[in-house]
């Protein structure tokens, strides 16, 4: 039988804590919440792999390493609103939970909202609550947001996202470019998102946030 919390234990010392993301609060997350219990059955035995895990239907959860530092970049507290985008299964959901004071979940696929929110059910997470719904529209009917995370890459972020973040709020976005990509944080104030490099990462890109194609006449 596999010794889940052993791996776990593993995964934050040699994937998160050599990252640089020592932050306690990101630790205790990430060595509690279950990870196996949020990707299929057959694919548990690589629910600890330093990679992102593919969920199939163009999700991912992201790559610990990514994960974390994500995290520590945008520092949650623990009174604050958070938008998690893209939440596939449900475990970026979870550990959100554990560092904010509520986390609304947005999937566009139906089955995977509904086995996330069961999943964080039956794991006693009551500060989240999974919702089916467009991704690149947000969640406005409980916006704004102090911070808003999604679980994959863009290309653009929507203006309807960018306007359902509250101003002081951080959002965390990875940027494909080419074949390699960026992870930056957004910063909003007074109606405006600046962005700020954080490190470099790549994802897949979510469907709904590729860029405009431009013709030219």
């Amino acid at each position: 039988m596999a010794d889940y919390p052993m791996r776990r234990t593993i995964m934050v010392d040699t994937q998160v804590r050599p990252s640089d993301v020592t932050r306690f609060p990101i630790i205790d997350a990430m060595l509690t919440i279950p990870r196996e219990r949020f990707v299929p059955q057959s694919r548990r035995e690589a629910a600890y792999v330093g990679a992102h895990l593919d969920l199939g239907g163009g999700r991912v959860i992201l790559d610990p390493r990514i994960f974390a530092k994500l995290l520590d970049a945008l520092d949650i507290q623990p009174s604050e609103l958070v938008l998690d985008l893209a939440c596939g299964l449900g475990y970026s959901t979870a550990v959100l939970a554990r560092l904010a004071d509520f986390v609304f979940a947005l999937e566009s696929d139906p089955a995977m909202a509904a086995e996330a929110q069961v999943t964080l059910s039956e794991l006693g997470i009551d500060n989240a609550a999974v919702e089916t719904g467009v991704l690149a529209q947000g969640s406005g009917k409980c916006a704004p947001f102090d911070v808003i995370m999604l679980q994959g890459a863009v290309e653009q972020v929507p203006q309807a996202v960018l306007d359902q973040l509250k101003d002081g709020g951080r959002i965390a976005c990875i940027f494909a470019e080419g074949a390699l990509g960026v992870a930056r944080i957004g910063h909003k104030a007074d109606g405006r998102v600046i962005w700020r490099f954080a490190f470099n990462a790549s994802a897949p890109v979510l469907a709904g946030f590729a860029a405009t194609p431009v013709f030219a006449l």
